[in-house]
C-alpha cells in the first residue's frame, strides 16, 4: 500500500506567518512554531515553511525559526525561499530542516541541485517547479511565478531528477488560488514521466480535489494552504472526509468527525 501525504504549506516573513495574495496586503496570521505544532497535532505528514522575507535580516529570522521548529516538531519539514546556494542550504540543514526547496536558483545554475544532493543527499533535495499552461505542453516560471524563462517544464522536472533531486513540489500557476481543483493532468504527466515523488500544489479546495489528484493525477502528495489557515478544514477532518470520498462515502466537514479520530490517519490507496 502507498501512503498519500497531506502538507500544510506556511509563508513565514520575519519570524511570523502570514497571509495574503500573491505576497501582497500580508496580514499576520501567527507564530510559525505554534502554527507547525497545530497542524502535527491535527494529524499532518509533513509541513512547508516558505521564506518570503527579502531582507538579509529576514534570512537569519528563518534560520531562528528553523531552530525553533525543529526543537518542537516530531514530523519532517522543509524550508524554501530565496536558497541560492549549497552554503545556505547546509546551513537551513544543520538549523534543523530535514528537506531544502530550490525553485529560481536551480533554474539559473542546475548545478546547485547535484551539489545539494551529492553534499547532502537527495532525500533533502527538493525542487520546486511552478509550471504554467501554454498551448499542449507546460512553460517554468521563475521568480515567484513573474518570469517565464522557455523551459519546457516536464523537460525540465527530468533533468533535475536526473541531477539528483529527491522530490518535485509542482505547482500549477493556472490553478493556484482558485479553489477549483489540483491540474490533473500537468501531475499525471510528471508522476508518470519521473521516477521520484511529485507533491501537487494550487487549487486544493474540499476532499474531492485532493481524491482527484491522488487517484487521476498519481501525485504522491498534495500541499495546501489558505484551507487550514482559514480554518476551513482541519488535517484531520479533511483526512477523514478524503477517505470517506475514496470508500464512495459522503465528505463529511468538521462537525462530522468523530470525537475518536486519530490525528495520525493515513491516507493508503492500493498499489
Amino acid at each position: 500500500m502507498l501512503c498519500r501525504r497531506i502538507i500544510p504549506c506556511l509563508d513565514v516573513a520575519e519570524g511570523r506567518t502570514v497571509k495574503g495574495i500573491k505576497f501582497q496586503n500580508l496580514r499576520d496570521i501567527g507564530d510559525p512554531v505554534q502554527l507547525g505544532l497545530e497542524y502535527e497535532r491535527q494529524g499532518a505528514d509533513e509541513l512547508m515553511f516558505l521564506d518570503i522575507s527579502a531582507s538579509h535580516q529576514g534570512r537569519a529570522t528563518m534560520l531562528s525559526v528553523v531552530e525553533r521548529v525543529a526543537e518542537n516538531l516530531s514530523i519532517p519539514f522543509a524550508v524554501g525561499g530565496g536558497v541560492s546556494t549549497l552554503e545556505q542550504a547546509k546551513k537551513l540543514l544543520r538549523c534543523g530542516a530535514d528537506k531544502i526547496s530550490i525553485n529560481t536558483a536551480a533554474v539559473e545554475r542546475p548545478e546547485l541541485v547535484h551539489e545539494i544532493a551529492q553534499e547532502c543527499g537527495s532525500q533533502c533535495c527538493m525542487v520546486a517547479i511552478d509550471a504554467r499552461k501554454q498551448g499542449d505542453s507546460w512553460t517554468v516560471l521563475t521568480h515567484g511565478g513573474r518570469k517565464l524563462v522557455g523551459l519546457d517544464a516536464l523537460e525540465w522536472g527530468e533533468q533535475v531528477a536526473a541531477l539528483g533531486a529527491g522530490e518535485i513540489l509542482l505547482t500549477s500557476w493556472d490553478q493556484d488560488g482558485t479553489r477549483s481543483g489540483f491540474d490533473l493532468e500537468l501531475t499525471r504527466q510528471f508522476a508518470r514521466r519521473l521516477s521520484i515523488p511529485v507533491i501537487a500544489s494550487g487549487g486544493g479546495s474540499g476532499p474531492d480535489t485532493f481524491v482527484a489528484v491522488f487517484e487521476q493525477g498519481e501525485a504522491d502528495a498534495a500541499l495546501a494552504a489558505s484551507i487550514f489557515h482559514d480554518g476551513e478544514w482541519t488535517v484531520r477532518a479533511l483526512k477523514e472526509a478524503i477517505l470517506a470520498v475514496a470508500r464512495g462515502g459522503v465528505p463529511r466537514g468538521e462537525t462530522g468527525v468523530p470525537p475518536s479520530a486519530s490525528s495520525s490517519v493515513r491516507l493508503r490507496y492500493p498499489c
